[in-house]
Order: structure tokens, then C-alpha cells, then sequence
């Protein structure tokens, strides 16, 4: 009886059970990483969530339920941990997505591995060093003569953990209009004339993004997307 479809797998060709076998062993070797990444970013939570306290500006949230800061400490525990086990989980798919691909595919998976982590990295560094101390700024003073701010240390670290990894997101479109461009969904000369577009474009996803309604926070989200826009439009160019 006939196998089912196979694929070359580090030089033996492989059932699709046999390949499903081995998804589960690479998402096993990631789970236990997670785990293992999650359990060692616990001694140092304390330091993560001073880390993230910092964009307040010194403020020192409270916390409204028994449970809140228990749960918000192993929120952020599991967010290091992540973070920390992030290197074994893009290892494990890359080793099981590489053995399927041609060898012209490959090289722009080395691309685009360290290229989208570099990328993320970037985002989370603006969405924390530029954007989180003035949107902070203005939520927390923001009718403090009618009202007192005081926010809970749950909806914080939501608050910036959330804008944190939208920024990041937000960061990978260089990569994104690079695949429209190498699958021909798009050329460059089109790229080159919609950039009103794109104007338009970073604006709407920066209201979006942006927690507050001011235009100057807006401003300074818009401007970099549609500079990665630009850089996305090079790189399009080039491929």
C-alpha cells in the first residue's frame, strides 16, 4: 500500500504521520523550554517589574484584589520566560520548516529569522524608551484636578505589556511588504505610488495603537511606521 505524501527530513524522507511525529517533539522541546525559561525568570520578576515600572515616572500602583499582584507576578514570570525561551522556540521552527524548503528558499529564512527578531526587538525598545513615557504622562495627569490616579498593578502591566508587543508587531512590516513583494502581490513602482496610502495608513494604525487621543503621541508612532514603509519599499526593490 502507498504512503501517504512524504517530505525530505534531514536526509530521510518522512510519512506525514512520521512529520507529525516530529512537529510534536518540536513543540514538546518548546513547551519544556518555556517551562524551564519561565521557572529561572521567576528569581528575577521583582527586577522585570521595576523594569516595567519605570515608564510611570515613579508612580507605585496598588493592587485591588488578594490575588491581583500574586497573578500579575506570574504574568510578567511567564512574559520573561517567553522572552528568555524565545531563542530554543525559533530554533525548533526553523529546524522543522528548513529540511521542506528549496535551498534558493532558504537563504531568505536566514534573512528573515534574525531580520523579524531584530525588528520585534526594535519596536519593544521604542514602544518602552519613547512612546509609553509621554502616553503615561498624559493618561496619569489627565483631569487630576477633579480626580486622583490610581491604577491597579494588573492593568498596568496589561496596559504597557499589550502596547509593548503591538509595537513590536507593528515593526515587522518591512518584512511583510518584502514576502508581497518576493510573491509578486506587489512591485515596487506600485509600493513607490501609494505612499499617500501609507501616510494615511500609519496614522489610522497609530490612533489605533495609541492609548491616548492627542495628536503629537500619534505623531510619534506615525512617523516611524511609514518609515519602515520606506525601508520596506528599499528592500522590496532590492528582491
Amino acid at each position: 500500500m502507498q504512503s501517504d505524501p512524504t517530505e525530505q527530513i534531514e536526509g530521510k524522507k518522512l510519512t506525514i504521520i512520521e512529520h507529525l511525529e516530529e512537529l510534536r517533539t518540536k513543540l514538546v522541546i518548546s513547551v519544556i523550554a518555556l517551562i524551564v525559561a519561565t521557572g529561572f525568570s521567576l528569581i528575577f520578576t521583582g527586577k522585570f517589574l521595576e523594569f516595567l515600572l519605570v515608564p510611570s515616572g515613579g508612580i507605585k500602583p496598588v493592587f485591588l484584589k488578594p490575588t491581583e499582584m500574586f497573578i500579575t507576578y506570574f504574568k510578567v514570570a511567564l512574559i520573561g520566560g517567553a522572552a528568555l525561551a524565545m531563542p530554543v522556540i525559533v530554533y525548533q521552527l526553523v529546524r522543522f520548516v528548513v529540511p521542506g524548503l528549496k535551498p534558493s528558499e532558504k537563504k531568505y529564512l536566514y534573512f528573515v529569522v534574525p531580520a523579524t527578531t531584530i525588528l520585534f526587538v526594535l519596536g519593544l525598545a521604542f514602544a518602552y524608551w519613547v512612546l509609553l513615557p509621554f502616553a503615561l504622562r498624559y493618561l496619569l495627569t489627565f483631569g487630576g484636578d477633579i480626580a486622583t490616579a490610581m491604577i491597579s498593578i494588573g492593568e498596568y502591566i496589561s496596559f504597557v505589556t499589550t502596547l509593548m508587543l503591538w509595537m513590536g508587531v507593528a515593526f515587522e512590516l518591512p518584512i511583510v511588504i518584502v514576502f508581497l513583494a518576493k510573491l509578486r502581490v506587489v512591485t515596487y513602482k506600485q509600493l513607490r505610488g501609494y505612499w499617500k496610502y501609507a501616510l494615511v495608513g500609519a496614522f489610522l494604525v497609530a490612533a489605533i495603537i495609541t492609548p491616548t487621543p492627542d495628536p503629537f503621541n500619534q505623531t510619534l508612532v506615525a512617523v516611524p511606521l511609514y518609515l519602515l514603509y520606506e525601508v520596506g519599499v528599499l528592500f522590496a526593490r532590492i528582491v
